[in-house]
């Protein structure tokens, strides 16, 4: 594509508004901006859209997101009629253009003759997942960029069984995009009209108390809280975000009386002004509820990002000092409650299975296979762990207890098919209830996991590689691993190598090729000795490559170690 061409093409196009147009002109001269903005549109993928915002063939706008809701639309026609009366739940976040995206979209699905179901204002993506299924949708859009910067945000969409868009679909609307004029292209409505005419129905109140009816039915064993509940107490923060509502109300329902919410962070503000970075992966972004904390002499704090479908937790340890959990090191807790509480209420399923991605800790695994239940792994993306899930459901071989990924996405219950940090919260909390019925906090349980199930260390770096240059480079690399295989990553030697693309597993002491259930990702997975894995992938949603150690050790400090070293490694490896 010509960028400066299609630079010149938004200029002079009528559709532009005056500031829209001013935006442009603040750029003139400046080609690597220019080129940034327009060397390519957005990538529809099967999460959908995500960029940065701002004017442009490559930003997050009204115009990108027109082509987006009109492809879709084009997809939902083809259906036939029945699909377009089933319509397409729309949820939001708390980011800007976050309302005014989702209102223009339900108003171009409308034009078109489908059914817009829109919450009245922002709502978890779990929420999102559950009004699909519950409302037999035949699709769904969530306006989001999940704990991504304030810079950013994103069109979500899904399909009829509450997961992100199946490739197939996800490629006509692709392809429908391709052929849609960006300016001329996109049919739309007027909003009021459309509601009247029935062809905008708003969403309310009543699907929260659907929902959280849902996700109560998941609490294990809600007892433990009852006998903890009037001393317990933790903080909760939503980092500005939609689980501001939710979050506290089900840990109310679930029996807790002590629920500490952190009130600046409480307020809704897409500028996310308390934290740098809007992700409960980050110690600091919990530097306020820390201090509430402290206040009020709480040893637990449950953090979720602004679409709430991510959980992360700060605990107190032994020391008094405020630590935070990584996400594999809560879903392997999770995983272990879960089991101990099945057993303990006599609800194991007869075939009992937990799912996790390829990037997600070898810990899980062990701590299932010693209790008795299999272990499944999926590609990254929830939407491979919806599959998984939905597979089971098809043949009835087995029966999910729980399904996570160590980027901090958890999901248990069989009402939504994406991660949720609602019921995550809530299973924590349940948990940690749970723990201290036997005097323990979740910082010994987890102490307590390494002695029961080994000791296991893992780390992701992200090196982001920015612009045009950045994507001919990830490629390169890729294209590198692949033709000069490595066979030592830092002081461990390569015992087998998988490339997730073609689906094969090398040998490499003798060269013997083996074929693997999974295949058709741009993944690099190696296999040291002592099980210890190196795993090398680029990111879909983001211009950077990520790099996966998970170390397994003979002591804690022998793990994190291996992972150390195996960190310098990566940075040689991946520049």
């Amino acid at each position: 594509m010509d960028y400066m061409s299609e630079y010149k093409r938004w200029l002079e196009s009528d559709a532009l508004s005056e500031e829209e147009r001013a935006e442009l002109r603040a750029v003139e001269g400046n080609n690597e901006e220019i080129e940034s903005r327009f060397f390519a549109p957005l990538s529809f993928g099967t999460a959908g859209l995500r960029g940065v915002l701002g004017v442009g063939l490559n930003r997050m706008n009204r115009f990108t997101v027109g082509q987006a809701a009109q492809g879709l639309a084009k997809l939902i026609v083809s259906n036939g009629q029945a699909a377009m009366d089933r319509g397409v739940a729309i949820a939001y976040d708390s980011r800007h253009f976050s309302p005014e995206f989702a209102r223009q979209s339900a108003c171009i699905l409308a034009a078109n003759g489908i059914k817009a179901l829109l919450f009245d204002e922002l709502r978890p993506t779990p929420e999102l997942s559950f009004a699909i299924r519950h409302y037999g949708c035949i699709a769904g859009i969530n306006i989001t960029a999940s704990h991504n910067p304030k810079e950013y945000n994103g069109y979500k969409v899904y399909w009829e069984d509450g997961a992100q868009l199946p490739p197939a679909e996800a490629d006509v609307v692709a392809k429908e995009m391709a052929a849609t004029d960006i300016f001329t292209g996109v049919k739309t409505a007027d909003y009021d009209k459309a509601v009247a005419d029935g062809m905008i129905r708003i969403l309310s109140k009543e699907t929260d108390e659907a929902y959280l009816g849902e996700v109560i039915k998941v609490a294990v064993n809600p007892d433990c809280v009852k006998q903890v509940a009037d001393d317990f107490k933790l903080v909760y923060t939503p980092f500005h975000g939609a689980g501001y509502r939710l979050v506290p109300e089900i840990l109310r329902r679930l029996g807790y009386k002590h629920i500490i919410c952190e009130p600046e962070q409480m307020k809704i503000d897409g500028d996310f002004p308390t934290v740098k970075n809007p992700n409960p992966e980050y110690k600091e972004g919990f530097k306020l509820a820390i201090e509430l904390a402290k206040q009020n002499d709480v040893d637990l704090i449950i953090g979720t990002d602004p679409d709430a479908d991510r959980t992360g937790i700060v605990l107190k340890d032994k020391t008094g000092d405020y630590v935070t959990l990584s996400g594999n090191q809560v879903g392997v807790l999770l995983i272990d409650y879960i089991i101990t509480a099945r057993k303990l209420t006599n609800t194991m399923p007869e075939h009992p299975a937990v799912l996790k991605s390829i990037v997600t800790t070898e810990m899980a695994r062990a701590a299932a296979n010693k209790n008795g239940v299999e272990c499944f792994d999926t590609f990254t993306g929830f939407k491979f762990l919806a599959e998984k899930i939905k597979q089971f459901e098809q043949t009835g071989s087995h029966q999910y207890l729980f399904a996570f990924e160590e980027s901090y996405g958890y999901l248990a219950g069989d009402y939504a098919r994406d991660k949720d940090a609602v019921t995550a919260s809530m299973l924590i909390a349940e948990m940690a209830a749970y723990y201290r019925t036997q005097g323990k906090t979740l910082y010994d349980a987890m102490e307590e996991m390494y002695e029961k199930y080994g000791y296991y260390c893992e780390q992701t770096i992200s090196i982001t590689m920015p612009g045009v240059s950045g994507l001919t480079r990830m490629k390169e690399l890729m294209g590198e691993l692949r033709d000069k295989p490595l066979t030592q990553i830092g002081p461990h030697k390569v015992e087998y190598t998988r490339d997730y693309m073609p689906g094969t597993r090398t040998c490499m002491a003798d060269g013997k090729v083996e074929q693997i259930e999974l295949k058709g990702q741009n993944v690099m997975y190696y296999e040291l000795e002592g099980g210890t894995m190196f795993i090398i992938r680029p990111s879909g949603t983001e211009p950077k490559v990520k790099v996966y150690i998970m170390a397994k050790g003979d002591s804690k400090a022998d793990a994190a170690a291996k992972v150390d070293a195996l960190a310098a490694a990566a940075k040689e490896i991946v520049k």
